[in-house]
């Protein structure tokens, strides 16, 4: 396996993906973290997109998944999220075998959640560019704060900025 905290100097996403310490799945579980390429299938009509989400899943949905992409988040903002977000498992050492405890439901629910808005994306599997490879727990922490997004038609701080707008108007 593949320990984020390893990785040092400028990061190569394709690189990254082909390692082969990295756990590949065929298929995203509930509460685990990914990485993966990919190519939405509505991109001519989006005013951008990241074509390297981080992802936490949290539902099922048409053709994939309903995943929280924590890079439309400003690197701070995206820690404290998680932070919360780790108040929903009751393992006090993180694990590779730790998953959050998080659905739809009860981001939608909770006013301290109110950082999910922006981040909320449906994932198509037929459009992910290559197989998600899973961030086991003990690396969620490190793995936020690599600068692996590759937003497209914006730039970091305008997406940052905007979903900024969209989570305090929440």
């Amino acid at each position: 396996m593949l320990k984020v905290k390893e990785l040092n100097g400028r990061i190569n996403r394709r690189e990254l993906l082909r390692d082969t310490k990295l756990q590949q799945r065929s298929t995203a579980i509930l509460g685990n973290m990914y990485m993966f390429a990919y190519d939405p299938k509505l991109k001519a009509e989006l005013p951008y997109y990241d074509r390297f989400p981080l992802v936490i899943v949290i539902g099922p949905a048409p053709g994939g998944f309903l995943g929280l992409n924590l890079h439309y988040l400003h690197p701070k903002i995206r820690a404290r999220f998680l932070d919360k977000l780790l108040e929903t498992i009751s393992a006090d050492v993180l694990t590779e075998k730790t998953r959050l405890k998080v659905r739809y439901k009860l981001l939608a629910g909770a006013k301290k959640y109110r950082e999910f808005a922006p981040c909320l994306k449906h994932y198509l599997k037929d459009h992910m560019m290559t197989r998600a490879s899973q961030v086991f727990a003990p690396d969620w922490e490190t793995a936020i704060f690599l600068p692996t997004e590759h937003f497209k038609n914006a730039k970091n701080a305008e997406v940052w900025r905007d979903s900024r707008k969209q989570y305090l108007s929440t």
